[in-house]
């Protein structure tokens, strides 16, 4: 899988823009500011019909326009995909897929598969366990329209519980349908994500050994009210009804995977609370290169893998590892200078340059 063409009008600072890049490697230069991100975020946007910088979709939308517009031409092995999504300032979009247009969001998810590093990912590892379940979401999303679903409709019954917790008279008749629901999508959720850890071990401890020259093994695990995993469902329901008392009076539901989370051990040692910068980092390129493993596993086509401004943050070690390892996937890459990758690349990259919403070929000073 890998994009043909890029073509975006009126989104960020771009005015219009037209790109074709090639399967290997494509490497966008240009000082801070300037709109090397906007393209990622074009593609990312394609994938997931979001922002990975921003909920609101009014902010990619150039600032004297009404609506965005991006293009992506995706070669895939059995049929090319042309993605069109059309965005309005008053928050409606529309998509269309080889000029069809599609009336649900989860027609879009796994057309255009995208694995995206940037440096806001160490959030992952060192903040709160919101950014740990966002990636399990994006990640499965992705893969898996069924957990897509469950997903959408778990966040739907969890408003209208909430809603009832916070009435004034609480009906529990209602409460019983609400955790009947709840306990049927959640499991779905929480298994997918249990095999989803899985393969995190199963891929990440090969490639943390690699990066760390067998120094550190990395452990991931699943971290819920659950203690065991044979029957989720009846737990998640009979843990719903033990809690009942104590959301009713805290007026919000207190258990189910909207809460759960997932832990990172270095060495048997927690990396978000003990872990060095450069422990976390490694953390953060394990998961990132499991990712893509897991994704080609899943669909038998490698990912796009998006590389945002990440190679400064990271050692040469680091910076060897992922450019050592990026042979058979499409990249595309940006940075303020490629001094330090000179090394990696060769006549096959396309390296464009990057200033004040404008991309050459060449350097403009």
């Amino acid at each position: 899988m890998h994009v043909k063409y890029l073509q975006i009008l009126n989104y960020r600072n771009y005015k219009e823009l037209f790109l074709q890049l090639n399967e290997n490697v494509n490497i966008f230069v240009g000082d801070n500011a300037q709109g090397k991100t906007n393209i990622l975020e074009s593609i990312y946007y394609c994938s997931f019909v979001r922002s990975h910088r921003t909920n609101k979709d009014k902010e990619v939308i150039r600032w004297d326009q009404k609506e965005a517009y991006i293009k992506l031409h995706v070669a895939r092995e059995r049929l090319d995909k042309k993605i069109e999504i059309k965005i309005l300032k008053e928050g409606k979009k529309a998509i269309n897929i080889n000029s069809i247009k599609i009336n649900k969001i989860s027609e879009l998810m796994g057309v255009c598969n995208v694995v995206m590093f940037s440096p806001e990912d160490l959030k992952i590892v060192k903040e709160s366990p919101g950014h740990r379940r966002r990636f399990l979401n994006m990640e499965l999303c992705q893969l898996d329209r069924k957990y897509y679903f469950n997903l959408v409709q778990y966040n739907k019954v969890l408003m209208e519980r909430n809603a009832v917790l916070k009435g004034k008279y609480v009906d529990e008749s209602i409460l019983d349908i609400y955790d009947e629901q709840l306990a049927s999508f959640g499991e779905y959720v929480i298994k997918q994500r249990l095999w989803y850890i899985g393969r995190l071990n199963s891929y990440g401890k090969c490639i943390h050994k690699e990066i760390t020259s067998n120094k550190e093994d990395v452990e991931f695990g699943y971290l819920c009210q659950i203690k065991a995993f044979d029957n989720i469902k009846m737990d998640l329901l009979q843990l719903l009804k033990k809690n009942r008392t104590k959301d009713m009076f805290k007026h919000i539901t207190s258990i189910g995977p909207h809460r759960d989370d997932f832990y990172i051990k270095i060495n048997g040692i927690d990396a978000r609370n003990f872990g060095s910068q450069g422990q976390q980092r490694t953390s953060v390129l394990t998961i990132k290169f499991s990712s893509l493993k897991i994704i080609k596993e899943v669909t038998g086509e490698h990912p796009i893998l998006l590389l945002d401004d990440v190679l400064s943050e990271l050692d040469f070690k680091r910076q060897k590892y992922v450019l050592n390892s990026i042979s058979d996937v499409q990249t595309i890459i940006t940075c303020t200078g490629i001094e330090d990758i000179k090394l990696y690349i060769n006549d096959k990259a396309s390296i464009f340059y990057v200033k004040d919403g404008k991309v050459g070929s060449q350097r403009e000073d």
